[in-house]
């Protein structure tokens, strides 16, 4: 219900579909001699990954279908430690919760769920140094969505299978409880000074939080940028543009009424929460860049019929490039994109595509045009063992030329607008759950999946 990271889903357009899950590929290592890098081969991840004072937070699945929350060295990719993990009361579609890593004075802690039960506590958070694994505090769980970092502290919804949900805002080194808010909210952005919230609620709102006090500095209702009528199951995704968040909440067709919810792309002012631009009707469509960094997305009738495909400029909501719907092909074709987007590929599996120009909107000649798309075209659940079926791992992307449909062997380095960049440094999965990484000192910029 949150991030893409459920099963495919035709509903986004012929054959390409949503795709918000798959298995992961990444590419060799062999392409980024010339920088820092590493593969660590010894973990399966199935999360997104944290990363912080120099550690990476991982959750991964262990073959008998047991989660652990995993901690590396970013610097060459060493196994730290490991300790149980668990998700209690998290949604399969949120897709599985990834450890909150928090800096505290000259500390980074590591904030993951436990399957230790007390009584009617259904799990325990617990905080460890994140270079000795060492325990810190604990704090018992009925359900949550999984704890997240927001600025210096630790966010957490907890009892959220209950009425009495909350959040609660807490002391990363002592666990303590800084301030309460009543409901499920969701970090989507943070600095040392606000978080800014989606309130999931009847009328979900986006929320400015002055992170010392607790006390709201603004609040924005999503129905303001895209129309009455939002349902948040179909999901959503946050990035920052700046001094923008760019949000985007998906389509969600009710099985009793048969209407489809509000739906689209907006932008509003961190500073004080003004809608900068609002696209609505448009679906964003997998893979592409973070709604922060490079949506890529597809107009939708009232009828629901698809249109072609734009990408959009998420400063101003302008478009950048575009194709027609009638250049669209038939169908059993997947999207790909190249390392700088400048091209929309149509990948036909070992077959000859097609591809366009996206500035030009004219088509190119495929051939020796290398694309980048999902490795797996229907992937399997999880195998978790005492959680909900229905969870899937983060999806990775496989190069492929687009000419023959055939993989590129052996693979450059995956491009920057899937895997993000933090402090120089980007990392992926690969098909197998391997962890690798490259310091190649790319811009920060947010990824795919935040």
């Amino acid at each position: 219900m949150r991030r893409p990271s459920w099963k495919p889903s035709l509903a986004l357009a012929g054959s390409l579909t949503a795709c918000l899950a798959a298995s992961a590929c990444s590419g060799s290592d062999a392409a980024t001699s010339a920088f820092p890098s590493w593969h660590n081969s010894q973990v399966n991840v199935v999360s997104r990954m944290a990363v912080g004072g120099d550690v990476v937070a991982v959750t991964s699945m262990k073959p008998e279908g047991t989660l652990e929350t995993v901690a590396l060295s970013l610097r060459d990719g060493r196994r730290l430690w490991a300790h149980p993990a668990t998700m209690a009361g998290r949604l399969p579609g949120m897709g599985v919760s990834t450890p909150a890593l928090v800096r505290s004075g000259d500390q980074t802690i590591v904030v993951a769920l436990d399957p230790g039960k007390k009584g009617r506590w259904n799990a325990t958070l617990i905080a460890h140094d994140a270079r000795t694994g060492a325990a810190k505090w604990s704090r018992p769980v009925h359900s949550t969505f999984g704890p997240q970092r927001c600025g210096p502290y630790v966010c957490l919804s907890e009892h959220t299978a209950l009425a009495k949900a909350r959040m609660v805002v807490l002391d990363p080194a002592t666990g303590k409880v800084l301030w309460k808010l009543p409901g499920i909210s969701e970090v989507e952005w943070s600095d040392d000074n606000r978080a800014l919230l989606l309130r999931l609620a009847g009328n979900p709102m986006v929320e400015s939080y002055e992170l010392k006090t607790g006390r709201l500095q603004w609040q924005q209702p999503i129905e303001q940028a895209l129309g009455p009528g939002i349902d948040l199951s179909g999901g959503w995704a946050f990035g920052a543009a700046g001094d923008d968040l760019v949000g985007y909440v998906a389509p969600y067709t009710n099985p009793r009424t048969k209407k489809v919810s509000a739906f689209g792309l907006f932008s509003i002012k961190i500073a004080d929460g003004t809608i900068n631009w609002m696209r609505p009707s448009v679906v964003r469509v997998y893979p592409s860049g973070n709604p922060g960094l490079a949506p890529v997305v597809r107009p939708v009738d009232r009828h629901g019929s698809y249109g072609g495909f734009a990408r959009l400029d998420p400063v101003t909501g302008r478009v950048v490039g575009q194709i027609t719907a009638s250049d669209v092909p038939g169908s059993g074709w997947w999207l790909a994109f190249p390392d700088r987007m400048d091209k929309l590929g149509f990948l036909q599996h070992r077959a000859k595509g097609s591809a366009f120009d996206l500035a030009a909107g004219r088509p190119v000649p495929p051939e020796n045009v290398r694309a980048w798309s999902f490795c797996v075209t229907d992937p399997k659940p999880l195998p978790l063992r005492g959680q909900p079926p229905g969870f899937y791992s983060t999806a990775a992307l496989c190069e492929y030329d687009l000419g023959t449909g055939k993989r590129v062997a052996p693979a450059s380095t995956p491009p920057s607008w899937y895997t993000g960049s933090q402090d120089g440094w980007r990392l992926w999965r690969d098909e197998r759950g391997g962890l690798h990484a490259v310091n190649d000192q790319t811009a920060d910029a947010p990824g795919m999946y935040g």
